[in-house]
């Protein structure tokens, strides 16, 4: 498993917490606290990222070799 950290931009709002990950459009999370906002947006990430590797995957002509990249 690849891992890789992102700025969590975390805010009050009322008794909940929301937040969202500036690098990654569309990656949001909320909870009553900050730890369960923090880990409802780390859910969102893996679900942002396992869509875009799904569509990257689809339809790759044969001859093309998919591998791992490491960052970090």
């Amino acid at each position: 498993m690849m891992h890789n950290e992102s700025t969590a931009i975390i805010e009050k709002d009322g008794e909940w917490y929301v937040g969202y990950a500036a690098e990654i459009p569309g990656a949001n999370g909320q909870g009553r606290s900050k730890q369960e906002c923090l880990d409802s947006l780390s859910s969102a990430i893996e679900l942002i990222f396992e869509d875009r590797r799904e569509d990257a995957l689809r339809g790759l002509p044969p001859e093309a070799d998919p591998g791992v990249v490491t960052v970090g």
